[in-house]
Formats: C-alpha cells, structure tokens, sequence
C-alpha cells in the first residue's frame, strides 16, 4: 500500500512539475515580478501538498525585502518549504542549472547560481546578492555548505554573509526541522547526505510514514559593527536556540499528552 501511494504521489508530483515549467515558459514573459513570485509561491505550496507533507511556521517570515534569510540544510525540500513560506531568491551550486526540469524551475524561480570551487566566482555572486538586497529583494542561503541530518548542525561558512554587511541589509535566522506529523519526532527520511540519492531520498520520503516541514523564524538582525565571520557564528547560534526552542516545545507536548 505505502510503494503505490508513493508511486502515485510521484506521477502527481512529475505532472506537478510539468506544469510548473508549462507556467515559466509561457506565462513569465507576460507577468511582473510580483506576480511571478506568488505564483512560485503558490506552486510551492501545492507541491508539498502533492507530496504529502505538512508545512507548519513558527514565527514571522518577511513581509518584504530587503532580507537575507539564513538557513540550516537538510535536504533538497529545504527550497521547497522556504518558497512556500515566502518567495525568495537562493544561491544554489551551479549544477543545479543544468539538472534536467528541476534546473529550468529553478532558474525559472530566480535562483542565483555559484562556482562553488572558485573564489573569483565567489565574489561574482556576493556583488550580485549585495545589488538584489539593495533593489528590496528576499534571498536565501544555506551558510552550512551542504545538507546535514538534521540533528546536527554545520558551522556556517561567512563568504555569502558578506553581502548583507555591504548591502546593510537585515538578516534572519531560519531554522528548518522534518518530524513526524502522528508522533512529533525528527524524521530523517528526507535527508540527503553522503551516499543519498535525489530518487532514493523522494523515494524514501513519499514511502515513509507521513511528515510535517517545520520552519521556524527568528528576529531578524543587523550587522552591527560585526564582520561577517563574527555575524556568521552569531545567526549560526540563533538558529540553534531556534533549534533548542522547538525541541523543548516538541518534549513538553509529548508530556503533556
């Protein structure tokens, strides 16, 4: 029963996606900017719901930009769940572009796209986040480098942060968490990390047991003087109290019922 509602939530999600490319490809040209950002938005939305996955926010994600939301990675929902919070711009690695479908709704979403071996390229993408912020736009970073499980969390690299500080831009720690939608307990199906494949890890989700996206939001902050390192291992430590804050919510429901 669990592989053909799996299999059936994949086709969904394949047409879902579909018609996703169907909306960039020939409505875009014709919308604005605001518009194209709600239905990216909205097109999120339904995607998680295609998938069988909760979304539930804590906290308030923007009303607007500018903002550079800073964020713990897990898996390749990650994006999905902050699109469907709020629209924003992520800097994703440069393959990502050329990834059959996924690449085209991606670039379509307005992803920036970085060398991530290339220091020249680094700064490339840095100056082209800073002029977003500038323009009263909302980007999104995973400061970690690459997915983690979830339980534990990376320390933050300061290269992308440095964007705010030259656009004096706001930024706000976001913490994102996978549970267990019956029971509340972390779930690590949708991690994607050392040998995890995309398809096994989407396999694995859509067959498990059902989960909710919980992503929590906290109090934007400024620079404040700091550089961009000392700023990094600060949003990294507010992002953890995040962390410690829901799990604390999490055991005290548990007791309570």
């Amino acid at each position: 029963m669990n592989s053909l509602r799996a299999s059936g939530r994949l086709l969904h999600a394949l047409w879902h996606a579909l018609a996703g490319l169907a909306t960039i490809l020939v409505l875009f040209p014709r919308l604005d900017e605001a518009a194209r950002q709600d239905r990216v938005q909205a097109w999120a939305q339904r995607m998680l719901d295609v998938l069988g996955i909760g979304l539930e926010l804590r906290g308030d994600p923007p009303a607007h930009g500018p903002m550079l939301l800073v964020a713990n990675h897990i898996s390749w929902l990650d994006i999905l769940v902050l699109h469907a919070a709020r629209h924003c711009r992520f800097v994703s690695k440069s393959e990502v572009r050329h990834w059959p479908l996924l690449g085209r709704l991606a670039t379509g979403a307005g992803t920036l796209y970085i060398e991530r071996h290339s220091r020249r390229d680094a700064m490339r993408v840095v100056h082209q986040m800073a002029a977003s912020l500038r323009a009263g736009e909302i980007l999104a970073v995973f400061p970690e480098g690459t997915t983690s499980n979830g339980i534990t969390l990376l320390p933050f690299h300061a290269n992308l942060i440095q964007a705010a500080v030259s656009a004096d831009a706001p930024a706000q720690p976001v913490a994102l968490q996978f549970i267990e939608t019956r029971t509340g307990r972390p779930s690590l199906s949708p991690c994607y990390i050392d040998d995890d494949t995309l398809v096994g890890s989407l396999w694995r989700t859509l067959s498990g047991p059902p989960i909710t996206a919980v992503a929590s939001f906290g109090q934007p902050q400024r620079v404040a003087g700091r550089d961009r390192r000392t700023w990094a291992a600060d949003l990294r430590r507010a992002v953890q109290d995040l962390r410690t804050a829901d799990a604390d919510a999490e055991a005290g429901a548990d007791i309570a019922a």
